[in-house]
């Protein structure tokens, strides 16, 4: 099981803030746990509420991570398939998928249209 070098978690980091800042203003911030071989996404809301968003697992590339949603349920994260059908995608279509969950935006799993 490969463990990210830290400068795969740093560009994580702010490839997902960025992400967030454009795509996700209801988001103060994401905060990223790291533990082996997993990241542990945190959406942090501007009143204070803190809402665990899903897990990423690294394989070996900065750029697809397996994926897992947090189940508030039962306090776990579960492995799941992202909207492409793929179990593993980008960074950037896991806090997507995780924050159309639970920021109530169905409109993050749609597929965009290409314009004529």
């Amino acid at each position: 099981m490969p463990t990210p070098p830290t400068s795969t978690k740093t560009s994580l980091g702010q490839r997902l803030s960025a992400h967030a800042h454009t795509r996700w203003p209801a988001l103060a911030r994401v905060e990223l746990r790291f533990r082996g071989q997993f990241a542990y996404l945190t959406g942090h809301l501007h009143d204070g509420e803190v809402l665990p968003l899903c897990r990423l697992r690294y394989g070996g590339s900065a750029r697809t991570w397996g994926f897992a949603i947090y189940r508030a349920s039962h306090d776990d994260y579960q492995d799941s398939i992202l909207p492409t059908g793929h179990t593993a995608g980008s960074p950037e279509e896991a806090l997507d998928c995780a924050c159309g969950l639970y920021l109530n935006d169905p409109t993050a799993w749609k597929a965009e249209t290409p314009t004529n």
